[in-house]
């Protein structure tokens, strides 16, 4: 077992998952402590690396992508105070560093672990129920339904309508932005059937955010909700399998004729391949849910 303490976390690896700890230090920030301990399975991970400095270090954890909803949620804008997967190492402490770095490439070589992206999450998200408070309302989340709520500093024209309770079925997506510079940024919805290009300050499915120091608790709500939708690439396989109608459906059957009908349409996508109507992309991703099925 490999283990660094610090005051920023602690993280330890048993060989099979990474613990990932937020340390009490008065500069860890909110979202990290709220996310709490996190357990990373090894097959999660594309990479680790240390970098060192002159007065600290840092250790970085690369997962695969698509593994995390964290991530996927908040697209990459989670600033390194916030970002769960980074850890301070103290200047006196480089030499663990790197042990727990060789020793986690280690496991992913003998492993054989893919770095290439997933079609499943392999973390939970954040558990619920949660609610946040920050910008201009509150966001709850039970695992069903998400309830919107305005305060004072919310947008007549938004906070005339009330109280807003979203059922996690009519959710198509989520994102998660931060403020930057004069640019406020948002908790957004995308509910189905309903488009809306209006700014979060009058989107009655955002929280606008301003910048401050809850603002980046709304990233758990992001999370927790994005791990309870159909994953992407999932989607996606679907959206080109669906997307070309001259291929035929499996007739209704045993499960042999299932199975046949299935295998029939490997071959009719190979052969779509093969003539350049489906891209590479397109082709991996409806044999992967082809696959699936049999």
């Amino acid at each position: 077992m490999a283990e660094i303490i610090q005051k920023d976390g602690t993280w330890a690896f048993d060989g099979d998952a990474l613990r990932l700890t937020p340390g009490r230090d008065k500069n860890v920030s909110l979202l990290r402590r709220e996310l709490g301990e996190l357990v990373v399975p090894l097959g999660a991970l594309a990479g680790i690396s240390f970098e060192q400095g002159k007065k600290a270090g840092r250790l970085r954890l690369r997962l695969r992508d698509g593994a995390d909803p964290l991530l996927h949620a908040t697209g990459g804008r989670l600033t390194e105070p916030h970002d769960p997967y980074q850890l301070i190492v103290e200047s006196d402490r480089y030499g663990v560093a790197e042990y727990f770095t060789d020793e986690v490439r280690g496991a992913l070589l003998l492993d054989q672990v893919p770095a290439d992206p997933v079609d499943a999450y392999l973390l939970p998200g954040p558990s619920v129920p949660l609610s946040v408070s920050a910008g201009d309302g509150t966001a709850g989340f039970d695992g069903e339904r998400i309830r919107l709520e305005w305060n004072w500093k919310t947008e007549d024209a938004k906070a005339a309508a009330g109280a807003r309770t979203l059922l996690l079925a009519d959710i198509t997506g989520v994102e998660w932005q931060p403020a930057a510079g004069l640019e406020n940024g948002y908790l957004r919805f995308t509910v189905r059937n309903a488009p809306t290009k209006a700014p979060p300050k009058y989107d009655p499915n955002a929280v606008e955010l301003w910048g401050f120091k809850k603002d980046p608790l709304m990233a758990l709500v992001a999370a927790a909700v994005q791990a309870r939708l159909p994953h992407p690439a999932r989607a996606a396989a679907t959206d080109v399998v669906d997307a070309r109608p001259e291929l035929p459906s499996p007739p209704v059957g045993s499960a042999e004729d299932d199975h046949d009908a299935l295998l029939r349409r490997l071959r009719e996508l190979g052969e779509l391949h093969r003539t350049g109507v489906l891209t590479d992309d397109e082709f991996a991703l409806a044999k992967q849910a082809i696959l699936r099925r049999l």
